[in-house]
């Protein structure tokens, strides 16, 4: 399936129709549409959630050695991340690897990760 198109590149691509561009009341309600699409896009917090994760990557990223750890293995080395379930620490890592501050490796269908090598 190929990307959807936003409403901001719908907006900028009537406003490149000519018979559009030639009428000054349409242009600017356009730029005022974007204008409030780039305003929603910079008032966007962060959920509770998702502020907990931030010091639960942390301490994580604090566990992790450099040889590979499994994820039982970060949870048997601290106490705040033992108390998570297996599901949420493998998520957490993985969110940490899509953010290049992780490294994953697969070994015969186990996974180890390691801090990145700075």
């Amino acid at each position: 399936m190929a990307n959807k198109v936003t409403k901001k590149e719908m907006f900028e691509a009537l406003k490149g129709i000519e018979a559009v561009a030639e009428n000054e009341a349409m242009v600017a309600f356009i730029n005022h549409e974007i204008e409030l699409l780039d305003k929603k896009a910079q008032n966007k917090k962060a959920t509770k959630t998702q502020e907990a994760n931030v010091g639960l990557k942390a301490e994580i990223k604090a566990t992790l050695s450099a040889d590979g750890m499994t994820v039982s293995d970060i949870q048997s080395k601290s106490e705040t991340l033992s108390a998570l379930s297996n599901q949420k620490v493998s998520a957490l890592l993985r969110q940490l690897v899509e953010a290049g501050e992780v490294v994953k490796v697969v070994d015969k269908k186990k996974s180890y990760f390691s801090a990145v090598a700075e």
